[in-house]
């Protein structure tokens, strides 16, 4: 399993999680480390064994994390990075078969991964997109935007096919494992909508009031949260009340969450219940989840990249298997079920 994260000095960090000989020790062991951007780095994406980080240099640059090799670069943004996310199917779940992007002129950017070459590109808002989240189909995408509105994406046309206005602008906007919710964070509150209708199940609200920053579903319908509150809060989004939390998992604020993965897309199972954090400071620390229902837990392992941390993503290094030559990058021949909108 692997790790990778960004910083505000331009750094992008890789780690490898692997076994220590203590008893249920892990160590990250750094892969590689150094300036990949000409700006801070604002976002980054992994899937199997590939990784990529944007920044506020308009670039999005790509690595293969089993060999820490970097890749090249894509320049198909005129703004900043705000948003990067693969879609892997389940049969390839090793290797990635689209990139999606988003930035701060509202544009959303549809890659082909082998090889990485632009689709399509299209503009769902007029102002900076904040986040983005890909369907489990691989066929559309949400985004959350400085409009304050919210936006669904048709990745098959490769055009908007809906846009609805929002209360107050969110920060952050994610699919659960299933796809038949989603998760959107407006400051301190998260809304639990059905997928199908947009319709608000829950409202999940941070009791200290503080901002949530980062966002990572889980399984059996938790979601992990963090931010200002320097806590990780597992939420339980099949009754609207917190399962648990780790208290104070850092010192500072929180500026990323992974649930990790085996290699076949699945949360680990017979393995520990593994989730990974990073903090502003720097640090970056992986948990055994499970600890924390019954008291706080000590971090199974941790690393100081002694950077300020802006992203953080993870993957499996495990099965790494490009797709067929002559693959489809985005399904084709499907028909879209949603209206067509503005």
């Amino acid at each position: 399993m692997s790790l990778i994260a960004g910083s505000y000095e331009k750094y992008i960090w890789g780690f490898k999680l692997k076994p220590h000989p203590t008893p249920n020790g892990l160590t990250l062991t750094p892969l590689f480390s150094y300036p990949s951007h000409q700006s801070p780095i604002t976002t980054v994406a992994s899937c199997g064994a590939a990784a990529a980080s944007g920044g506020a240099d308009d670039t999005i640059h790509l690595y293969d994390l089993p060999s820490a090799s970097y890749l090249g670069s894509l320049h198909d943004h005129s703004a900043s990075l705000t948003s990067l996310s693969f879609y892997s199917p389940p049969h390839l779940s090793s290797f990635p078969r689209n990139l999606i992007s988003a930035s701060a002129d509202g544009t959303v950017c549809i890659f082909d991964a082998d090889p990485f070459v632009l689709l399509k590109s299209l503009r769902p808002h007029k102002k900076q997109i904040n986040d983005l989240s890909v369907h489990p189909s691989g066929k559309l995408a949400l985004t959350v935007a400085r409009d304050s509105c919210l936006a669904m994406v048709n990745l098959v046309r490769g055009k908007r096919s809906f846009c609805g206005r929002l209360d107050k602008e969110a920060s952050l906007v994610k699919f659960d494992a299933s796809g038949d919710k989603f998760f959107m964070v407006v400051e301190d509150k998260v809304g639990v909508h059905e997928a199908e209708d947009a319709r608000l199940v829950f409202e999940l609200e941070n009791t200290k009031q503080k901002r949530v920053l980062c966002a990572s579903p889980g399984e059996n319908g938790l979601l992990y949260t963090g931010g200002e509150d320097r806590s990780i809060t597992a939420w339980d989004t099949n009754s609207g009340k917190v399962a648990y939390c780790i208290e104070d998992a850092h010192s500072v604020r929180l500026k990323g969450i992974v649930v990790l993965t085996r290699s076949d897309g699945s949360v680990s199972g017979d393995d520990p219940y593994l989730v990974a954090s990073a903090s502003s400071d720097g640090v970056i620390r992986v948990w055994d989840v499970r600890m924390a229902v019954k008291e706080k837990p000590n971090p199974l392992a941790e690393a100081n990249t002694k950077s300020r941390l802006t992203c953080l993503a993870g993957s499996s290094l495990k099965s790494f298997k490009r797709p067929e030559s002559g693959s489809s990058s985005i399904p084709k021949g499907e028909q879209d079920e949603e209206m067509e909108g503005s």
